[in-house]
């Protein structure tokens, strides 16, 4: 019985290291053991530990080995303490998102460069890998390797990894150039209310794909030799609906203009992604995007997806809520630049270094440092526009931002339906805000923090912003279910105390 037992846990360590692409070297050296060691453990032949598969399941960033755990992650924070020192922003989890939906364009090799670890990454190699996909991280595990199959195998499709992000509706695109039909689940992710997919079907019809929704599955028909005879105008510009309008363009034979297009930091990525794979696009960075497809794609590819504006814009926003002085490198400024100009309006003391290019040798880069700044509440609303306006992502750091200044910011969150509503968990940390409508907050300041113990929000941001409120707080505060951070963030607590902060991962046992 107990050797049937070590059998087991032996073949699910062994398939979360396959899955993870590592050899057992790799694994090894990350256990301090030896590679005979780990071949005898995913044999059966060794006795381990719950403290061994514990520490297995850490280095395999898996759930499936981590036995040593009951329930989800949770983080204690001892706040109050300052920030110190420089931190480096990581690549983009939207854009690292997009390019690996992308790669189902490419008949080659595509390598992703620094690629986020998060676990939204992890849910789409998941699905990449049941319908045939193969994925490995390279280079100690920086850098991502796919390479697809001949014929992508759509009745395998792991449904369970494909809910849990809203990413997954990206393969529409790609697909309708693969297949006369196919099926996709449901798109799910954060909790933000209803969103409509109606938006993609508009724009995506124009290629042939026809879209019936049953019993949580999408079902795709794509009519042939369908193609746009016009340009395609987005009634909405929303950065999916355009990669989506962009992934469909990249392959069709001809030229599609794309009109009311986003322009946001996600999508020029894409941009340059598809240029790398010969696909030209005209007008990058502007709403009118010209894309003069190709047919058919089978080049090796290597990409270096730039820095994440929303990351650094959370690293901001815990250096002001701190009281820090802290230096965040590698910001790209371009999408960072009305957030900072309602910032200096409100009185933060800030500098940043001459601009540098990013690895994709477009997007540019300053470091910025900041300072302890005594604020002023803005006279205008805080409230988020397309690029080149305010974030969409960024406006929920302003409410942790607004608390800490003086006097009253209203904070109008008009694109999702119940985001708004998260950002009054900060009054269980001693925040005033009062919701005066499902889309408009109104934050008074200053705040004095406290500790509390709640509930992660369900949403990616003001989860975030609850975190950030309890480093600033006095005391010990307890967050659980940390999972929807995790999906955007890599290795957040871990970077944040490499600058001063005191954040623990526990699980309950």
């Amino acid at each position: 019985m107990a050797d049937d037992y070590l059998v087991r846990i032996g073949k699910l360590i062994r398939d979360a290291r396959q899955h993870r692409g590592w050899t057992q070297s790799q694994l090894a050296e990350a256990l301090g053991t030896s590679q005979s060691a780990v071949n005898r453990i995913e044999r059966g032949n060794q006795n381990i530990s719950l403290e061994m598969i514990a520490r297995i399941g850490e280095a395999l960033d898996s759930e499936i080995v981590s036995l040593g755990y009951a329930g989800p992650m949770h983080l204690r924070v001892v706040g109050g303490r300052r920030l110190s020192g420089s931190i480096d922003v990581k690549t983009s989890k939207n854009a690292c998102v997009a390019l690996l939906c992308a790669t189902l364009l490419n008949k080659g090799r595509t390598v992703l460069r620094r690629v986020a670890r998060i676990e939204e990454v992890y849910r789409l190699l998941e699905v990449l890998n049941s319908i045939g996909v193969r994925t490995r991280w390279i280079n100690d595990g920086v850098d991502l390797e796919l390479v697809p199959p001949t014929d992508l195998d759509m009745d395998a499709i792991d449904a369970e990894a494909a809910v849990r992000t809203r990413s997954i509706i990206m393969f529409l695109g790609p697909l309708l150039h693969r297949m006369d039909q196919f099926r996709l689940p449901y798109a799910g992710g954060c909790d933000l209310g209803t969103r409509t997919i109606e938006p993609h079907m508009i724009a995506l019809r124009r290629f042939g794909l026809d879209i019936t929704a049953t019993e949580g599955i999408y079902h795709a028909k794509v009519e042939p030799n369908v193609s746009p005879d016009r340009p395609i105008v987005l009634t909405e510009r929303g950065d999916t609906v355009t990669e989506n309008a962009l992934l469909a363009a990249a392959r069709h034979d001809g030229v599609t203009v794309i009109r009311n297009a986003s322009s946001n930091y996600m999508v020029q990525d894409l941009c340059f992604f598809l240029e790398a794979l010969g696909v030209r696009v005209d007008g990058v960075g502007t709403t009118t995007l010209t894309v003069h497809g190709v047919p058919n794609i089978d080049v090796d590819v290597d990409y270096s997806p730039s820095e994440d504006p929303v990351e650094a814009m959370s690293l901001l926003a815990a250096a002001v809520v701190t009281e820090s002085e802290l230096t965040i490198r590698r910001v790209p400024i371009e999408f960072m630049e009305i957030e900072l100009a309602v910032l200096e309006e409100m009185g933060l003391d800030h500098d940043r270094s001459a601009e540098y290019t990013a690895d994709n040798g477009r997007t540019r880069l300053v470091d910025l440092t900041v300072r302890p700044s005594k604020l002023e509440a803005p006279i205008d609303k805080i409230h988020p526009m397309p690029f080149p306006g305010l974030n969409i992502d960024n406006v929920p750091f302003f409410a942790a931002i607004a608390a800490v200044a003086q006097g009253q910011t209203l904070i109008h969150d008009w694109v999702y339906d119940n985001r708004a509503i998260y950002l009054t968990d900060l009054n269980r940390l001693g925040g005033r805000l009062q919701l005066l409508d499902p889309h408009r907050v109104l934050v008074e300041g200053p705040t004095r923090w406290r500790a509390a113990e709640m509930m992660c929000p369900p949403a990616l941001r003001p989860a975030v912003v609850v975190l950030l409120a309890m480093m600033a707080a006095e005391g010990t505060s307890v967050l659980r279910n940390v999972y929807v951070i995790n999906r955007g963030y890599e290795d957040l607590a871990e970077r944040l105390n490499s600058v001063g902060a005191q954040i623990e991962t526990f699980r309950d046992i």
